[in-house]
């Protein structure tokens, strides 16, 4: 599998993975910043959370790196967590605000 199609999987995949407080997953929320796939197979995933207290902030990293390592292709995988740019509502797609009702 070549990298774009591995970042597909990979996106694919954080799809099913949703926020505890909002029914929205973590990638259209806009929680994932990055995805670096490395020579090696290895990926790397950069995010944040949508408060640094998010109540799921110890266990929300792990859950994903498990995630992305289930997808076919992938050797191994890591999270970063980053409050560097914060979130907020604007990093959400037009369709999820629709889909929340912030219009």
């Amino acid at each position: 599998m070549n990298h774009p199609e591995l970042k597909e999987a990979i996106i694919e995949k954080l799809k099913t993975v949703f926020d505890p407080e909002i029914p929205v997953n973590i990638y259209d929320l806009g929680l994932i910043y990055d995805i670096t796939i490395r020579e090696d197979a290895t990926v790397h995933v950069l995010m944040t959370l949508t408060a640094p207290g998010c109540p799921v902030a110890g266990t929300l990293p792990g859950e994903i790196a498990a995630k992305v390592r289930e997808v076919d292709g992938v050797v191994d995988a890591s999270v970063e967590l980053t409050f560097d740019p914060p979130w907020d509502k604007t990093m959400m797609p037009e369709f999820v605000k629709l889909e929340l009702g912030l219009f």
